[in-house]
């Protein structure tokens, strides 16, 4: 929960409140205002969420809470060497959480700041490698994959998430 709340309180200082993770998020983006091949950011031009790893999540009863649960958290992605079930990482895109595979598992630590820049272009154009960095001491750049999607679910991500999606079908405004 205390993760969670860390979570919030950076959001809260990407819409204009000033906090405890006020200085720390300033550190991260100038960090990354300091990689060469991207262009400069600021607070407000980038999403912010936590994200899990697991070698092969996804097997067990809870596939659907899990995922649910972790979006109400303010999960926006999971990093995996392999999912174990496609239920689950079905469930993932269904909430808007980004099913990232990715080959090496010491590229980051618990609690690094992971930068991907570009994600919604990257889906659209079906991309199949992005590039992330993560943001340590050192940027360190690697690249990570959303393995096969449908053009429904590359939609589902691009709208934020399965309700989302069938709201825009409806022609519901936001």
């Amino acid at each position: 929960m205390k993760r969670a709340k860390e979570v919030q309180a950076i959001n809260s200082f990407l819409k204009g409140a000033e906090g405890s993770k006020a200085d720390e998020l300033k550190d991260i983006i100038s960090r990354i205002n300091s990689i060469d091949c991207i262009g400069k950011i600021d607070a407000g031009s980038f999403d912010f969420g936590s994200a899990v790893f697991a070698r092969k999540p996804g097997d067990g009863s809870a596939r659907e809470q899990a995922a649910s649960c972790q979006r109400v958290l303010g999960g926006s992605a999971n990093f995996a060497l392999e999912y174990a079930t496609k239920r689950y990482r079905s469930n993932l895109i269904n909430w808007g959480i980004l099913p990232f595979l990715i080959t090496d598992e010491r590229i980051f630590n618990n609690g690094d700041y992971i930068y991907i820049p570009g994600i919604k272009r990257s889906i659209k154009e079906k991309a199949e490698k992005i590039n992330a960095f993560a943001v340590k001491e050192d940027i360190i750049p690697f690249t990570v994959t959303l393995g096969e999607l449908t053009d429904a679910e590359r939609q589902i991500l691009i709208d934020g998430c399965l309700i989302n999606h069938y709201s825009n079908m409806a022609g519901v405004p936001d």
